[in-house]
């Protein structure tokens, strides 16, 4: 009697220890994710795989820091946590096995206030915020693929920083679960939240060349 060997669990896949190995046109999920053993950055959303851009110029660094460390200074004593990438951050949609998470994330920022959400391998779950800046070639990405996994997954502020174009801008969750767009801003204006009471930004600072 011929014996069927079973297909081999998660733990005997072989690791795929190059880029080149990837299929880009075949679906992911995060539990593929976990194999990758190459340096080359790249995130999963709906089990399509996307490259993320080169390690960040300069200006973005610098725009990451403005925003990073207010946000970190407030939060001190605080029951919410930021997270900068690479960290990952899970958006599962039916259940939390790693064969069933299709999207995995690695915002430039991240504040998340439910501690029940942090593992040892990043956030399953929404975050209370994101913080996207943008760099030449992955906008489109960030504009329409994330803003639909945002959305879906309950991410209650979604902000997208160009340094290029010097703006500011921020999705609300609303009560029916849908983002609203509030008003672009830019440099002398400031930015605040009900999520982090008593943070102020100043995009003259943020922005100061």
């Amino acid at each position: 009697m011929k014996t069927i060997k079973p297909y081999p669990t998660e733990e005997e896949l072989p690791p795929i220890t190059t880029v080149n190995e990837i299929d880009f046109s075949a679906t992911y999920s995060y539990a593929d994710y976990m194999r990758f053993e190459f340096e080359e950055r790249l995130e999963i959303i709906k089990g399509h795989l996307f490259k993320m851009s080169p390690a960040p110029a300069r200006l973005h660094q610098r725009i990451f820091g403005r925003i990073y460390n207010p946000i970190y200074n407030c939060l001190k004593g605080q029951l919410c946590e930021v997270y900068s990438a690479p960290f990952d951050v899970r958006l599962a949609r039916k259940n939390q096995d790693d064969k069933e998470i299709f999207t995995v994330v690695q915002p430039d920022i991240v504040v998340v206030c439910d501690k029940s959400k942090l593992d040892k391998r990043g956030c399953i779950g929404a975050p209370d915020i994101v913080v996207e800046i943008l760099s030449p070639g992955n906008n489109k990405k960030e504009l329409i693929n994330k803003y639909e996994v945002y959305e879906e997954s309950g991410v209650k502020e979604y902000w997208i920083v160009s340094p290029s174009e010097k703006t500011f801008f921020k999705y609300i969750l609303d009560d029916q679960g849908k983002f609203q767009p509030t008003k672009l801003l830019t440099v002398g204006e400031e930015v605040t939240t009900p999520i982090l009471p008593g943070f102020i930004l100043n995009l003259e600072e943020v922005f100061e060349d």
